[in-house]
């Protein structure tokens, strides 16, 4: 009878239904291969926070034995339950709150207020929105970039530091981490100064002066500093409240500012310079005039650039946010819009409405029309400021006042409430920011002696000792009181930050890393690598005494974790196969392989096909395993096989090794491969296509084989091409007719290389992934990887997984989330419902008599004790064992029905490897494999990770 067709749906804009918890229909959790085998699940994924439910999939130790229980989730479960419901969850915030508002808030700092009318005197409207916009390119790039990154895996907490040194390795993400720390915690000296100095004149303008002008600044800063420490200390929800607070005042202070230029000015405004809009003021400003020592374009630059450097506030504290994927690059572009819009206004208003120098003094107004001696453009505007301004000491004008801005707002006092609430803001983000990045860095005990600092306290893992760590080294800053010079050390430190930012996603992108899918679509390589080219140059540009110091301290940090390689930072660089940073982190995991391709000539096909997804990536070892029976090679044999894969450009090591049987070679090579945890962690090998006419005993060995591999927690991909894989014969022709093969490998080299279809382009065909058993991410990371191969990356990819009608859209849905969280792309999700239907009687007649030779009829055996004959020939399927295994069976050629029919016209298949129970007779499980993969016209792929995750949709 005909069957139910697989119901196929496509993948694009259905996860909504996936947030639904609580009270959805529980879903089917074991695969059709066995009832302990699990389904791919979400679950199995999302393990690794703290304080969530954990559930596991089982070891291929316990697949592997004999007993089966029905739906056992007394292992899947885990410890579900175990949290505290009555424990309050940890504050989280969304990316207007959490990252929007935040980053404005730190953008916004005294610079605005005090300096940017100042330097828009200095450098002139023109070359001001110069420095704003190349201000903002900088940081625009360096927020891609950290989009990318945000976007590459969920991100945990450790904001900046964590993001970099997971994508780019602890030895740069180490030297970032405690640079960005520091540059964070001089921001907020930065702005606790300013604010230091608007007080300090409010109080000189009542006549109340403490000590003297400069030793105002130092004691109102620290008092500041510290009522700023005990907000932070009362928790993120208290600092989120105060930051709300802040943004009001500032909303409050703009509007007033933009509504007082408007309004025309009185008498003791214009003799402070003010005149409202007027051309000829704007085109006197366009120009710059530059004044005492630090009249320059680019120590202007240095002393604005702060001004645009809280872009990273949000990222900061990844930790604490609902969706820092989602959140992270809108809140920070959209800060990054409205901050520079602010910015540009601020400038061209500015510089329209008040001239450079005025006096202040109302008497200096002209009572007729008598001009003759005045100098300067307020002449012709009725005022004479020629005396002040020729002798440089006028006190008023953009180019002598710092409060230009609360002399043409509306109301003087709410820009100094619009002064306080940036400056204290963006303190106060700095002082939050810092503690948490050096926190992240001390837990991964990168640096010594500085462990003490990373210990957490209350349920958000407050940082208190960093907290006061940070406080301090503030409080040292604080005490130079001069804006200006801290300014210019601040942005070096940024700019360095901001560089390595850059490159370490540009790093990521050249090097092809497996780890490396940031979904955020706007990203570019070339992006962040001209980004990371301009903030050196800047550092250079602005004080290159600074920035020498500045890459000095980066090298000593560097060269620190390089040398002493602290506990978890291994990093070990191969330059014949182009490896570094072999990291334990699921991200950062590769397919190490082991392939078991004889002669690596012999075997192309298998050699393209690992080739195709290790390339420049990832460990690829070649393995032969010479058998007694084989003829003794000439000695340069081994020379001249790698010759024949470097003339393939195939970036492998070749071992040849010695042993009695295939099964015996192979566990010495799963033994011996590799280097520390630079070793195979897969094994390849061909499918045994013969096996029929083999002996028994070869059946049973190339069984064992894969056995042992399971054994050993090895994952496992076998080949099988539809003419096979050995071209031993075609090559014996080729090279020299009527000699051995193996006689004849001194010519390999210089023989053609045969072109296999790994090698030829695909165009627009589909991959399609069976996807029947969760094994940790294998399944899906193989495609994924042949795909960004120039010849297979015009192919769709198509993911088949079990499913039943009832929970159909349910388990689709699911599956698609899943493929998002892990930012793999693919054409379609297709849902199986019809698997667990009997096949057809002429597919199950052919696997019957496929396995026909190998069955052990207990009734017909005379004189010979079943249990002798068994262990005589352990390959032989029992009446009793062929029924236990019978439901098994009919699901493999049921699957392999399906697979005909809808991966007809493919260039690849890939299907889960079923993982046999330990007395699972050999040949019965050989002919599964064969049922498996039998009838299909293109390379199929049996394929079975080792039930640890290879894919994760966490940053780590």
């Amino acid at each position: 009878s005909e069957t139910t067709p697989a119901v196929m749906c496509h993948s694009k804009g259905k996860t909504t239904r996936t947030e639904r918890r609580g009270s959805r229909a529980e879903l089917r959790r074991s695969s059709v291969y066995s009832t302990m085998d699990l389904v791919p699940q979400l679950d199995h994924y999302a393990n690794s926070l703290p304080r969530q439910m954990i559930r596991t999939r089982p070891t291929l130790e316990t697949l592997r034995k004999t007993f089966e229980v029905r739906l056992s989730f007394s292992l899947y479960m885990g410890n579900e339950g175990s949290e505290d419901p009555q424990e309050k969850a940890p504050v989280r915030f969304g990316w207007i709150v959490g990252v929007m508002v935040r980053c404005m808030l730190n953008i916004w700092g005294v610079i605005l207020f005090l300096r940017l009318s100042w330097i828009t005197s200095q450098a002139g409207i023109v070359l001001t929105c110069v420095i704003i916009l190349m201000s903002v390119t900088v940081t625009s790039a360096t927020a891609l970039s950290i989009s990318a990154i945000a976007t590459n895996g969920r991100v945990v907490s450790g904001g900046t530091y964590f993001m970099i040194s997971r994508t780019l390795g602890p030895e740069i993400g180490g030297s970032i981490g405690m640079v960005f720390s520091f540059a964070n915690a001089l921001a907020c000296a930065l702005n606790t100064v300013g604010f230091a100095e608007v007080v300090r004149d409010l109080m000189h303008g009542l006549g109340s002066v403490m000590v003297d002008s400069v030793n105002d600044v130092r004691i109102i800063g620290v008092i500041t500093v510290t009522v700023l420490l005990m907000i932070s200390l009362a928790g993120m929800e208290w600092e989120s409240k105060a930051q709300i607070l802040f943004f009001l005042v500032l909303m409050v202070s703009f509007a007033n500012y933009f509504v007082g230029t408007v309004i025309p000015p009185k008498v003791d405004e214009q003799a402070a310079g003010i005149f409202g809009y007027r051309g000829d003021i704007f085109v006197e400003n366009l120009t710059p005039d530059y004044r005492g020592p630090q009249g320059s374009f680019f120590q202007m630059f240095a002393i604005f650039f702060p001004a645009t450097t809280g872009i990273l506030s949000g990222a900061n504290i990844s930790g604490d946010l609902k969706d820092p994927a989602t959140a992270i690059p809108k809140g920070t572009l959209m800060a990054i819009f409205w901050t520079t819009l602010s910015y540009l206004g601020v400038a061209v208003t500015v510089g329209s409405c008040v001239v450079r120098d005025a006096s202040g003094n109302k008497s200096h107004i002209f009572t007729g029309n008598n001009t003759d001696g005045c100098v300067g453009l307020a002449c012709n505007l009725g005022w004479n400021f020629t005396e002040c301004s020729q002798s440089q000491t006028c006190q008023y004008g953009l180019a002598n006042s710092f409060n230009v801005l609360g002399q043409l707002s509306g109301f003087y006092y709410l820009i100094t409430a619009g002064v306080f609430a940036a400056s204290l803001s963006s303190a106060l983000g700095f002082l939050v920011s810092a503690p948490k990045i050096f926190q992240c860095l001390c837990k991964d005990q990168i640096y010594p002696y500085i462990i003490f600092f990373a210990k957490g306290y209350g349920k958000n893992n407050e940082p208190l000792r960093a907290y006061v760590l940070c406080y301090l080294i503030s409080i040292a800053f604080i005490l130079i009181a001069e804006l200006n010079i801290i300014a210019a050390l601040i942005s070096n430190f940024f700019l360095c930050s901001y560089g390595l930012i850059n490159f370490s996603c540009f790093h990521a992108s050249i090097t092809n890393s497996p780890g490396w899918r940031p979904s955020f679509r706007y990203y570019s390589k070339w992006t962040a690598l001209f980004g990371a080219i301009i903030c050196v140059v800047l550092m250079f540009l602005f004080t290159w005494w600074a920035a020498l110091v500045t890459l000095c301290i980066i090298c000593f940090l560097f060269g620190y974790v390089g040398y002493t390689k602290p506990s978890g930072c291994s990093s070990l660089n191969l330059s014949s196969v182009q490896l570094s940073d072999v990291e334990l982190e699921t991200s950062r995991k590769r397919s190490a392989c082991l392939v078991l391709t004889g002669p690596p000539n012999q075997r192309p096909a298998l050699v393209d096909f690992v080739g195709s997804f290790t390339k420049h990536i990832s460990l690829m070892i070649c393995g032969d395993i010479i058998l007694q029976d084989r003829k003794t090679r000439p000695q340069d044999s081994t020379d001249c096989l790698v010759k024949w894969m470097n003339k393939r450009k195939v970036r492998s090591f070749y071992t040849p090794l010695s042993a009695d049987n295939l099964r015996a070679g192979t566990k010495q090579l799963l033994q011996a491969s590799g280097l520390g945890k630079l070793k195979p962690n897969t094994l390849v090998l061909g499918f045994k296509s013969n096996w029929r006419d083999s002996a028994p005993e070869s059946i049973e060995d190339y069984i064992s084989t894969i056995y042992d591999t399971f054994d050993s927690n090895y994952g496992l991909c076998i080949l099988r091409m539809m003419d096979g894989l050995d071209i031993s014969d075609d090559l014996e022709f080729e090279v020299n007719q009527g000699f051995e093969a193996d006689e004849n490998v001194d010519n390999l080299d210089h023989s053609d290389q045969m072109k296999t279809v790994f090698q030829n382009d695909q165009g627009k065909k589909t991959i399609d992934v069976y996807w029947i058993a969760d094994d940790g991410g294998l399944t899906l990371l193989v495609p994924y990887l042949v795909t960004r191969r120039k010849r297979w990356h015009r192919c769709k990819v198509r993911v088949f997984i079990v499913g039943d009608e009832q929970n159909m859209e349910e388990g689709r849905d699911q599956m698609v989330a899943l493929l998002k969280r892990f930012r793999l792309h693919v054409s379609d999700v297709i849902v199986m419902t019809d698997i667990e239907k009997r096949p057809h009687q002429k597919s199950l007649s052919r696997f019957v008599d496929s396995v026909a030779p190998f069955r052990l009829h207990d009734e017909q055996q005379e004189g010979i004790s079943v249990q002798e004959l068994r262990q005589s020939a352990p390959w032989k399927i029992s009446d009793k064992q062929f029924e236990a295994f019978k439901l098994k069976s009919e699901r493999k050629v049921r699957l392999n029905e399906i697979i005909r029919k809808n991966s007809h016209p493919t260039a690849l298949v890939l299907v889960s490897l079923p993982v046999p129970q330990s007395d699972c007779p050999s040949a019965l499980y050989m002919a599964w494999l064969d049922t498996l993969t039998c009838g299909l016209h293109c390379p199929a792929v049996l394929i079975r990770g080792n039930q640890q995750n290879v894919l994760t949709f966490y940053c780590q």
